[in-house]
């Protein structure tokens, strides 16, 4: 047999020296992974045992989370409205019953979310800016704004709303406060993450002809992050949308005041009714939004 030559026995002991580097990296990754995810689930119960009365009268021990599911069925089947075709219509108006309360208080909803989520992305895009490491004009301006990015993020929307709801008492303004501040955090974050994936040879070019910070803002990053700024806008719209049913829970406004009373009266059909309307609002939101954003990219790509 010809005798291999020199080269390809290094591309050979390199190739398996690379191999075992990487199964040596796959296992350690694969212990922490389990070492990470027994914890967690320790943490979370769902190792925790329980007694459980069977049908035929024995008790047996189980762990909780099986021993829970019949329960989570239980409850759904409890919120199911009763239906028959000969009376469907008077099943339908029983069912929903307050509805014209309830689509008022879904346009509150749709609202709160609307201008929450127009104050955040206002100030999310002016903060996205100086929160870059390639934009950011040093690195006392970098570090303040994602440490404000970071708080404002970090404390949750029904933390913030009753915090609000303190300073300006109960209604909607509380709600789109705490969620608009949000908001500017979690875009603030993800338009910062898009600037710096951006090609920075245009911001280069208008630097050397002499632009000031704000036209290489203006002109070589901007109708770079154009597509991802209008994609996480509607995407994070949706999530306010769903945020502002929740904090109605402290006094916010929207719908979350309707389904706090429907939970403490134990009037299950009402919680799905309330839940039905989030579920298609948000389903008409998917739809619109996601039309909406493939239309503004395309004429974005075409150079409009």
């Amino acid at each position: 047999m010809t005798a291999l030559s020199p080269a390809i026995q290094q591309f050979e002991t390199d190739y398996a020296a690379a191999r075992k580097s990487a199964l040596r990296i796959n296992l350690v990754s694969t212990v922490i992974f389990a070492i990470c995810f027994f914890a967690a689930a320790s943490m979370g119960g769902f190792f925790d045992m329980t007694d459980v009365t069977l049908s035929n009268g024995d008790r047996v021990s189980m762990w909780k989370i099986w021993a829970g599911l019949p329960r989570l069925g239980e409850y759904l089947y409890k919120t199911l409205p009763v239906l028959h075709w000969e009376t469907l219509g008077a099943d339908l108006a029983n069912w929903f019953w307050r509805w014209k309360v309830w689509l008022q208080l879904l346009l509150e909803t749709i609202l709160i979310a609307y201008l929450a989520t127009l104050l955040g992305v206002v100030g999310a895009f002016l903060l996205s800016f100086p929160a870059s490491r390639n934009l950011a004009p040093n690195a006392f301006v970098l570090n303040l704004t994602r440490r404000y990015l970071e708080i404002v993020r970090t404390v949750p929307e029904l933390v913030w709303a009753l915090i609000f709801v303190f300073c300006f008492g109960v209604g909607p303004l509380a709600g789109v406060l705490a969620i608009g501040l949000h908001a500017t955090g979690a875009l603030g974050k993800l338009y910062s993450e898009a600037n710096e994936n951006a090609d920075m040879r245009p911001v280069e070019g208008i630097k050397a002809s002499g632009g000031s910070w704000f036209d290489q803002i203006r002109y070589g990053i901007v109708p770079q992050v154009v597509p991802n700024i209008i994609s996480y806008t509607l995407l994070r719209f949706e999530i306010n949308v769903r945020a502002s049913s929740i904090i109605g829970f402290v006094g916010a406004g929207g719908l979350g005041q309707e389904i706090r009373v429907a939970m403490s009266l134990q009037e299950y059909t009402d919680l799905s009714a309330l839940f039905l309307l989030i579920f298609v609002t948000v389903i008409i939101m998917d739809t619109v939004s996601e039309n909406v954003r493939h239309r503004i990219i395309g004429l974005t790509g075409k150079g409009v």
